[in-house]
């Protein structure tokens, strides 16, 4: 199978998994996910970058970059979600981008409800913990041509 390109992008406060309340993030560092993400996406025919950073301006730039090589894109922007406009007007610009949350953010703080991304992404997955990043890459597999 040949390999295509996906960026995974993690927002603000996720590299802080397994640290910051497990009991809603869980155990898993990102190192770990990450791993896990390359080796799921090795298997699905999907050549899986992982990356993370708590700096908005880095994280538009990397949407600008997956915009430009027309990649596809799993992105969880954490608090960003709620507030970003720049990241909003940035993800406009990706042609396919699936939304992955680990928590329902519907069943946590009412501030959390307002999502100013997800209405430009092709699709949104939340609450499903981190099988969620899983079930995204299994979407962008059998979007993408072989």
């Amino acid at each position: 199978m040949s390999q295509r390109r996906v960026l995974v992008l993690n927002g603000v406060n996720l590299g802080r998994l397994g640290q910051r309340q497990p009991e809603v993030y869980g155990a898993t560092t990102h190192a770990q996910l990450a791993e896990h993400l390359v080796s799921t996406g090795r298997g699905l025919g999907l050549d899986v970058d992982v990356r993370q950073t708590d700096h908005e301006g880095e994280f538009v730039g990397w949407l600008h970059e997956a915009a430009a090589d027309e990649l596809p894109v799993v992105l969880n922007p954490g608090a960003w979600s709620h507030y970003s406009y720049a990241i909003a007007d940035a993800v406009v610009q990706v042609p396919f981008a699936v939304e992955v949350h680990i928590s329902n953010v519907h069943r946590r703080e009412t501030w959390r409800h307002t999502m100013v991304i997800s209405p430009y992404v092709t699709g949104t997955i939340l609450g499903l913990g981190l099988g969620g990043y899983d079930l995204a890459l299994a979407h962008v597999a059998s979007t993408l041509p072989a």
